[in-house]
């Protein structure tokens, strides 16, 4: 299984200048990769390129062996008037119980499991989002800032929970947060700032999982080396 983009260059309708220009990379093994960059730097154009949710631009795009590609996003909104998990009862196999009610106490999320989606806070409405996709039958999962307004804690406790559950799956987390990336992720597409002639670099991340001990050393050279090449 692999994930390839080769030279994708895309421009919105009527934009004046492009999104993507010649784009090019390779992940090759599953786990936790992640976009990085600046709002409006093309991370989730690419993603939805990746997806197939969005046509229209030119170079390749291969996922070998990944049939079944989601995506999920910060703000999703389910219907308000629905408990919480009466929903993910409906929405997720019943042969996933076990897992299900072990992420909803991962997850933090035990405590309101009994309300309605528009009584929870973003950052539990995002969580509850997030399981749902979990739990569905696929290759890849898009998280583009599926766990905004949560707590770093509770996000650390959230990716090494994934990580440690979902070995073979591919996910490209997009995130904002430099020291969540460079923790926890395998590849980092770093986007770089505008007018700079190659879009993109590829960084090594320390890609830590749950129990393993970081080096502040190996943290300190992936951080910086994400900050020199954005």
């Amino acid at each position: 299984m692999s994930i390839i983009c080769d030279n994708i260059s895309f421009t919105y309708p009527a934009a004046e200048h492009p999104t993507l220009t010649g784009i090019s990379f390779d992940l090759s093994t599953p786990g936790f990769h992640s976009f990085f960059g600046p709002s409006g730097a093309g991370k989730t154009s690419l993603a939805k390129i990746i997806t197939g949710d969005i046509g229209g631009y030119s170079g390749r795009v291969a996922t070998e062996g990944l049939k079944h590609l989601l995506y999920s996003y910060n703000k999703e909104q389910l219907p308000g008037w629905s408990n919480v998990g009466h929903h993910l009862s409906r929405v997720i196999s019943s042969s996933m119980s076990a897992e299900k009610d072990k992420l909803v106490e991962i997850f933090g999320l035990s405590d309101c499991i009994k309300s309605r989606f528009d009584q929870l806070s973003m950052g539990q409405q995002n969580r509850v989002n997030l399981i749902r996709y979990l739990l569905q039958d696929c290759d890849l999962l898009v998280m583009d800032e599926s766990l905004a307004n949560v707590d770093e804690r509770t996000r650390e406790k959230i990716i090494l929970a994934i990580k440690e559950m979902f070995p073979e799956r591919y996910f490209i987390y997009i995130s904002h947060n430099v020291m969540e990336v460079a923790k926890f992720c395998d590849s980092i597409l770093v986007f770089r700032s505008s007018g700079t002639a190659q879009q993109t670099v590829m960084i090594h991340g320390c890609n830590i999982g749950k129990k393993e001990i970081l080096s502040p050393t190996a943290l300190d050279a992936t951080l910086l080396e994400i900050m020199n090449a954005a």
